[in-house]
C-alpha cells in the first residue's frame, strides 16, 4: 500500500513538474505615472485568450496619494466590446470575472489620473500588478472539494486533470492554426505557380511574334532573302 501511494505521488509530482512547464506566466507588474484627469493616457496590456474561455483578471495598486487608478478590459474586436470596467482601484485585491464571446486579445488598459489642481511629478507613482486567470485556473476548488468531498489527492488530480484538458485545447488550437496557415501557404504557392507558368508563355509567345515581325519586316526592306 505504501509502495503504491508513494508511486502515485511521484507519478502526480512529475506531471505537475511537466505541466507547470507549458503554463504562461501571466502574472504582470509594473509602474503607472501620474497624469492630468484630461489628457491621462492609458498603458494597456493584452492577453490572447480563445472563444468561450472563462477569464478572471485580478488587479491590485500600491498606495499613492492624490491618484486614482481605474482600469477597463475590452475585446479587441472592431467595436472594442467591454467586458470589465472598474474606477478607482484601491489597494486591496480586485477582481473581474467574464467569459469571452470570440478567439483574440483580452486587453487591459490602466490611467492613473491626479487629482485638481496637481500635476505631472516623479513622486506621482503607483505600482499595478495584475493576474490573468484563464480556464481552469478560474476554478475554485476548495468550493470543489467541499461539495463534491473530494480528498486532498483527489482535488489535486482533479486540477491536473483540468489543465491538462486547457493544454490539449491549446495544442488543438496551435494544430487548427498550423492547419490553416498551411493551407493558405499551399493555395499561395499554387497561384503563384500559375502565374509564372503563364509569365512564361507570354514571354514566349512575345518572343516568337517578335522574331516573325522582324523576319517580315526586314523581307518588305530587302535587306534579307
Amino acid at each position: 500500500m505504501t509502495r503504491k501511494f508513494f508511486s502515485a505521488t511521484v507519478a502526480i509530482s512529475m506531471l505537475v513538474l511537466a505541466t507547470t512547464w507549458f503554463q504562461p506566466a501571466s502574472a504582470i507588474k509594473f509602474e503607472l505615472a501620474g497624469q492630468e484627469a484630461s489628457i491621462a493616457t492609458p498603458q494597456c496590456i493584452s492577453h490572447y485568450v480563445d472563444d468561450e474561455t472563462q477569464v478572471v483578471i485580478k488587479t491590485k495598486v500600491g498606495s499613492g496619494p492624490h491618484q486614482k487608478v481605474s482600469v477597463e478590459v475590452t475585446d479587441d474586436s472592431e467595436h472594442m466590446n467591454q467586458l470589465w470596467k472598474k474606477d478607482n482601484l484601491a489597494e486591496d485585491m480586485q477582481r473581474g470575472a467574464f467569459e469571452t464571446k470570440r478567439a483574440g486579445d483580452v486587453i487591459a488598459c490602466f490611467t492613473n489620473a491626479l487629482a485638481d489642481g496637481y500635476k505631472p511629478d516623479p513622486r506621482y507613482v503607483r505600482v499595478v500588478d495584475i493576474d490573468f486567470e484563464i480556464g481552469s485556473e478560474t476554478f475554485d476548488y476548495a468550493k470543489i472539494a467541499e461539495a463534491e468531498k473530494l480528498k486532498p489527492l483527489e482535488v489535486e488530480l482533479r486540477k491536473l486533470e483540468d489543465m491538462v484538458k486547457d493544454i490539449l485545447e491549446d495544442m488543438e488550437h496551435l494544430q487548427q492554426r498550423e492547419e490553416r496557415m498551411r493551407n493558405t501557404n499551399e493555395s499561395t504557392n499554387a497561384r503563384v505557380q500559375w502565374f509564372s507558368t503563364l509569365t512564361m508563355f507570354v514571354l514566349v509567345a512575345l518572343g516568337l511574334w517578335q522574331i516573325f515581325y522582324l523576319k517580315r519586316f526586314f523581307r518588305k526592306k530587302r535587306l534579307i532573302d
